[in-house]
């Protein structure tokens, strides 16, 4: 059975065979969906909360 998952950043499902897997030194799993979650969250240090286009937005 594979497992769907979902992206760490956006909040959508990931396909089967796609997206990729960030491990931290911390043992913090991290899933993303594209290069461009994984920049947001990593580099960036976004909050997926005030970024419009995620699932995760919360309107005021």
């Amino acid at each position: 059975m594979v497992e769907r998952r979902v992206c760490s950043f956006c909040g959508n499902e990931i396909e089967p065979g796609t997206g990729k897997m960030y491990i931290k030194k911390d043992a913090t799993i991290f899933f993303f969906c594209s290069n461009k979650c994984q920049k947001n969250k990593i580099k960036l240090k976004r909050v997926a909360r005030r970024v419009r286009w995620t699932k995760r937005f919360e309107r005021k």
